[in-house]
């Protein structure tokens, strides 16, 4: 794991998943990378680079990613920041115009179940 990859899952470009993001921790096991399991409802499998436009979407949606939550050690998202997002979430945000890009090589493969390579594609961030 020196090369920031795991061999336990794959991205949707079928290698090894490499880590989303650590400042701040993400992911639904908190160590950076988007892996998911049954308990897991909401499938925190895409990882993007957060917007402000999509800060605010979420926001309005019940879920606030901005504001700092010390019980939580949690920093609170900024512009930039790359993030572990629930599918269901990136999917709605794009149908609003509001998607943040994807990181093709952290977004684990069962996003494809959600969503077409191609749409993830598209919505890449460009390194």
């Amino acid at each position: 794991m020196k090369d920031g990859t795991s061999t336990e899952a794959l991205n949707v470009l079928g290698t090894a998943l490499e880590i989303c993001g650590c400042r701040p921790m993400t992911g639904w096991y908190r160590d950076g990378r988007c892996r998911t399991d049954a308990r897991d409802r909401g499938r925190h499998t895409v990882c993007a680079r957060v917007t402000d436009a999509f800060l605010a979407f979420s926001r309005s949606r019940g879920n606030d990613l901005s504001t700092p939550v010390p019980a939580f050690d949690f920093p609170g998202l900024v512009d930039g920041d790359r993030w572990c997002l629930c599918a269901g979430r990136w999917i709605e945000a794009m149908q609003a115009g509001c998607a943040p890009p994807v990181i093709l090589e952290a977004t684990e493969m069962s996003t494809l179940e959600l969503v077409d390579l191609d749409t993830l594609k598209a919505h890449a961030f460009a390194h």
